[in-house]
């Protein structure tokens, strides 16, 4: 089998957990923050789970990960 490159910006924005799951960083936080709440953007900060549905797309960009 020949090797697969990996999905360069992919590699920098997706981690996988312990159990497999995927990980990401939540939108909205880069700009426009004034009209944000406070609580909105604490949230934010928060990490995420990639969703079901494009959980295969994703493993497919980074399948050394």
């Amino acid at each position: 089998m020949p090797k697969i490159k990996t999905h360069s910006s992919s590699k920098k924005r997706f981690n996988l957990t312990g159990k497999g799951k995927i990980k990401r960083a939540k939108a909205y936080r880069r700009h426009i923050l004034t009209k944000k709440t406070s609580k909105r953007k604490r949230q934010l900060r928060k990490g995420s789970v990639v969703s079901g549905a494009d959980h295969a797309t994703v493993k497919r960009l980074i399948p050394y990960k």
